[in-house]
Parts: structure tokens; sequence; C-alpha cells
């Protein structure tokens, strides 16, 4: 199923020089799973977090976990905005910030489960998408189709009480183009699965992954990435290009950013990753034959 989605040219995106940029885009890391995209002329927000540092967030089932960074802006600061992707309605991926200050008009593409809860406190009704399916934004001369991947939060019992979790594939084109011209895979909360496998089949050329990491334990289970989940993933998916986020923002995350850079090093993977700090912006060209 796709559904379509317009999104009027507003602002300076609506003519002139920069209108859309097809060359050239970048990733924004705020912290935990929240960064800014900007390609093909949209501003793409994903699981907006801006609690700071001492802050507790929920879990559900009387569980909760303290914030270890702050985030690299406030979101006052952040650009005008397009479109939210949100993977699940966990409060590490849209707190209570994003609930009172995320202006309510914003279209939100996330599960059914997070749709529901987000309607009812006035949003936007979101775009809501089981596995595999697909909704066209149109934004000026910029294309994006947003599908939900495969993503399972949690084994066994675990995966059954905790939210809903979906992966994102972007993928970005123009008016005139009959493929995508980069391709962006986010993996949401998961753990590695079977499903996963049925990524690379649909999508055998990803350029960029951002990849959930952290392996965050709830009752000393697993329910996130640790580093060696996270080069399974990383060989599974397959991408030109892998940014680790999600990773050391809450007291629950054990598995640290050095770990994965171990494991990603042992297993010869090292000009497959790039790391970013909170604030910095990783800037990538688009040429031919980079997106698909």
């Amino acid at each position: 199923m796709e559904n379509d989605l317009y999104l009027p040219v507003v602002g300076e995106a609506a003519g002139g020089e920069g209108a859309e940029e097809f060359g050239r885009g970048s990733i924004f890391f705020v912290g935990n799973a929240t960064v800014v995209i900007r390609y093909a002329g949209f501003t793409i927000l994903t699981d907006p977090n801006f609690l700071h540092a001492g802050d507790h967030v929920h879990l559900g089932y009387g569980l909760r976990s303290r914030r270890l960074k702050d985030p690299a802006v406030e979101i006052e600061d952040l650009p005008p905005l397009d479109l939210v992707v949100l993977s699940h309605l966990h409060g590490d991926h849209f707190d209570r910030v994003a609930e009172q200050k995320l202006d309510k008009r914003l279209p939100i593409v996330t599960t059914p489960h997070a749709a529901r809860y987000l309607e009812g406190k006035g949003f936007r009704p979101p775009v809501a998408l089981k596995t595999w399916e697909s909704v066209a934004v149109r934004k000026g001369e910029g294309r994006l189709r947003v599908t939900a991947m495969p993503g399972t939060h949690g084994p066994g019992f675990l995966g059954k009480v905790l939210p809903p979790v979906m992966g994102s594939m972007l993928e970005f084109g123009s008016a005139g183009d009959d493929g995508a011209r980069l391709r962006l895979y986010i993996t949401g909360d998961t753990l590695v699965h079977e499903r996963l496998r049925a990524i690379p089949e649909r999508y055998p050329e990803i350029d960029l992954a951002l990849m959930h990491l952290g392996g965050t334990r709830i009752l000393g289970i697993y329910v996130t990435m640790d580093a060696k989940q996270g080069v399974e993933a990383l060989r599974i998916a397959n991408p030109r290009t892998a940014l680790p986020i999600h990773y050391d923002d809450y007291e629950v995350m054990k598995s640290p950013l050095e770990d994965f850079k171990k494991a990603v090093a042992e297993a010869g993977l090292e000009d497959r990753v790039r790391y970013l700090v909170r604030g910095e912006a990783y800037e990538f060209d688009v040429v031919a034959g980079f997106g698909r």
C-alpha cells in the first residue's frame, strides 16, 4: 500500500538558489536516535528526544531510565521541518518536550500504535505504516518515499509487551527520476532477526544507514543491538556507509560505542562506518552512481 502526501513549498524553498538540493546532503546528529536529515529540498527529523542530562524517561511497566547526555541543540533551535519519522513510541524517542513543543501540524510517519497515541494528543493525523507499506512525499521537484522496514524490539515475551517498532527506508529523487538518487536506511530499535534479511533482497543497494545501537537492556535482556549484533546488521544491510547512533544517552544502554568500533575493526569494516559526535554533521555528495 502506498499513500501520497504533498507538502506545499514554503519560505525560501519556494524557489531560487537552494530550492532543491540534489547534489549534496547532510545528517546532523542531535543525540540518541535524533538526527536532522537534509536532502532533495527536504528537512526531516527522526525520533525527537530533547530531554536533558539528569531527566528521566518512562519505558513502561514502571521502568524508567535517566538521560546521561544533553542533546546538541534545543527543539526551539531546529530548522523549519517538513516531516518527522518516528520509529516507535518510547520516551527516549518521542519525549514530553516533543509532545509539548513540536508543531502539531507537522506530518509524522510512524507505526499504527504510535499514530493512535499522537492523534489523541492533538497532532495532525500521522501516516501509519505497517511493514513494507509506503508513503510518497512531494515537495517542489523533490520526491521522497518512506517505507516501513521490519523491526523487532525484544525477544519472546518482551517483543509482545514493548511498543511495536519499525525501521524506515527513505528513497529520495526528483520529479524526472525513474529510480532513487539516494537510499537511506534507518534501523529503528531492532534486534537482528530473520526478517532483516528481506531488506537487502528488496533493496540490494543502500547508500547510507543510521544504526540504532547501545545494547539497551530491560530486565537484563537486550532490546537494541549491541556491538556484535550491530556488525551483523551492517553485514546484512550492506550499506555503502553506516552511521551509528543511539548508543550512550541512557543508563539502560550497556554496550558503549567503543565496543562497536572494536567489533567493526575486527570485522575489517572500518572503511564502511563514520562516527559522529553530537552537534556534528555528516555531509555527503550524491554523484552519478551514488544513489540508485
